[in-house]
């Protein structure tokens, strides 16, 4: 992982120093609470339904066991015991004291962490797939030019007050595994006609109040190139973007309304200014930031060819996934456990994680945008001794890719901006499909759920994808099935992104996993063979056959439910 340098360390430090400075004041009555919002924001804390939340940064979705336990003594010492990993590969805390939180962000800048940038309209943590560096079908490691990203970007004064937030994604596999077509920009290592590396540029995708499919812009943009391309795009967004409606002021709408083709002129009209100037990447540029990362030392193993059965074989099927190292795996910690909340670590677990990490995975650890953590590097022989030591955690759950494998907001138990909750209903979801060798029968299936239209719970994409609405102050949940977030690597392979279509009038909270089991009936009863995942099936039939499964069943509720609108 990345290691700072001084002048890294010396920005951090000095930012601690400088919000601790503006919230004694803001506390003294000194500075006005339209004017501090700002500065809170731009050090990541938020003011929830009860309390205020603070987003730590976790660049890429990468840290280390120091890290960790770092973060499991903040969750200690100043909030209720426990952190939430976000889909943006962050942590959140729900309860901290805003007096306490510049002794928070000290804590963390001694073990080379900060909440910089994690809210506000500037550039978000920058994402990727969570399997960079040791993926079999990897075209570049993306954590380089993540951090090269992430160094141009914090601070750059041009883009600090932008129209809206913006988020990047890069991914540096072959299969996309980052969600770049639902990104405001998203970034895909290619490799040219000559074996050279360049990236594919996708433009205003995104999801929230107006979900659209990102567009190709460039096929090829050489790697040298990544800085000014991007400068350019965000510069065209700068001057357009819409500043006086928020809920137009992504990118997105900004490329809707003009068209990918005038929008992508544009972008290389911008680009003829910037193409060869200051930001313009050299190969000493990106060796010198390779030369902070700190790389594992394998040790020369041969693939074992294991193939167990029982608990641990299908954890084995599950959670663990193929590593480009001979001898080596990369392991999934589920944080989905049935009646956990999706996401939800305890500073207990934190503190264990972190020596699991150093006794199994050189002390390294990421998070992934599926709110698990991810063991990159597991000797093949250690496998079943790791998986022991999880089980007694509760994180060796084997549902990764299943439907039980949930992402969920925190909803209304603690965001003032959702209209519904979203933790009873995946806790609810996730008792009634428990077995898991039923879940094991129905296969590959995302769901999503999000407690209000900002789809901080990625519903859009899910294969089926829950959504909270307000309906004259009661909760109500709207379904959609046929999301995607794009090619992950499954059978076919060349699945595209897709925004899921509502399949009718929504449901009480109650009813939801009612409505689940129906869509599943539908999809056992027509799938071609086993496997067909639930997605490919919805595109295969239509979305027909799912609503008269629940709208018509003999049982459903719902047959005299007006529709209720988003």
């Amino acid at each position: 992982m990345y290691l700072y340098d001084e002048i890294d360390q010396q920005i951090v430090d000095e930012r601690v120093a400088q919000f601790r400075d503006q919230t004694r004041r803001f506390l003294a009555g000194r500075i006005s609470e339209d004017d501090f919002r700002p500065l809170r924001l731009q050090n990541g804390l938020y003011i929830q339904r009860y309390a205020p939340m603070l987003r730590v940064a976790v660049p890429y979705g990468i840290f280390s066991s120091a890290q960790l336990r770092m973060l499991a003594h903040i969750a200690r010492k100043y909030d209720r015991g426990y952190g939430h990993f976000s889909t943006r590969q962050n942590i959140q805390y729900n309860w901290p004291r805003l007096e306490e939180v510049p002794d928070i962000l000290a804590d963390l800048a001694s073990v080379q962490m900060h909440a910089i940038q994690t809210s506000g309209n500037c550039i978000r943590n920058i994402t990727t797939d969570h399997f960079a560096g040791v993926a079999r079908d990897e075209i570049v490691d993306s954590f380089v030019w993540c951090e090269i990203l992430r160094q141009w970007s914090a601070f750059h004064p041009e883009f600090a007050y932008l129209p809206r937030k913006f988020k990047i994604a890069l991914n540096g596999a072959e299969a996309d595994r980052a969600a770049t077509f639902l990104h405001d920009i998203g970034l895909h290592a290619v490799q040219g006609g000559a074996g050279e590396v360049g990236f594919r540029v996708i433009v205003g995708g995104g999801m929230g109040r107006t979900p659209i499919i990102g567009h190709v812009i460039r096929e090829f943009l050489p790697w040298q190139h990544l800085l000014t391309y991007v400068e350019a795009i965000l510069r065209v967004y700068n001057r357009f973007g819409r500043r006086d409606n928020k809920y137009k002021a992504r990118i997105k709408i900004l490329v809707k309304e003009r068209g990918p083709d005038n929008f992508r002129e544009e972008v290389e009209a911008e680009w003829k200014q910037l193409r060869d100037g200051p930001s313009t990447l050299t190969r000493a540029e990106v060796r010198r930031v390779e030369s902070r990362f700190v790389r594992p030392s394998y040790e020369p193993l041969e693939d074992l060819h294991l193939a167990p059965s029982g608990p641990f074989g299908a954890w084995m099927k599950r959670n663990v996934h193929s590593h480009k190292q001979p001898g080596y795996a990369a392991v999934t910690l589920s944080l989905k456990k049935t009646g956990v909340p999706p996401g939800d670590v305890t500073d207990a677990q934190m503190v264990a994680i972190a020596g699991l990490a150093d006794h199994y995975s050189f002390g390294e650890l990421r998070v992934t945008h599926e709110q698990n953590l991810v063991f990159a590097d597991v000797r093949q022989d250690r496998l079943e001794d790791l998986w022991q030591e999880l089980k007694s955690l509760g994180l060796a759950t084997p549902n990764i890719g299943l439907l039980t494998n949930i992402i969920a907001c925190p909803g209304g138990d603690f965001c003032s901006l959702a209209n519904a909750k979203s933790i009873p209903v995946a806790e609810a979801i996730q008792r009634l499909f428990d077995d898991l060798d039923y879940l094991h029968d129905i296969g590959e299936l995302d769901l999503n759920i999000s407690g209000c239209i900002n789809s901080c719970g990625h519903h859009h994409v899910g294969h089926i994808g829950v959504l909270g609405v307000d309906k004259q102050g009661a909760e109500f949940y709207q379904i959609t099935i046929g999301g995607n977030q794009g090619n992950r690597g499954q059978t076919p392979i060349s699945a595209p992104a897709a925004v899921g279509k509502v399949i009718g009038p929504a449901f009480a909270q109650h009813e939801v996993p009612w409505v689940v089991e129906r869509l599943i009936e539908v999809y056992l009863r027509g799938r071609e063979s086993e496997d067909e995942r639930f997605v490919d099936c919805v595109h295969r039939i239509g979305i027909e056959a799912f609503k008269q499964n629940v709208y018509g069943h003999a049982d459903s509720p719902r047959q005299d439910r007006e529709p209720v609108a988003a």
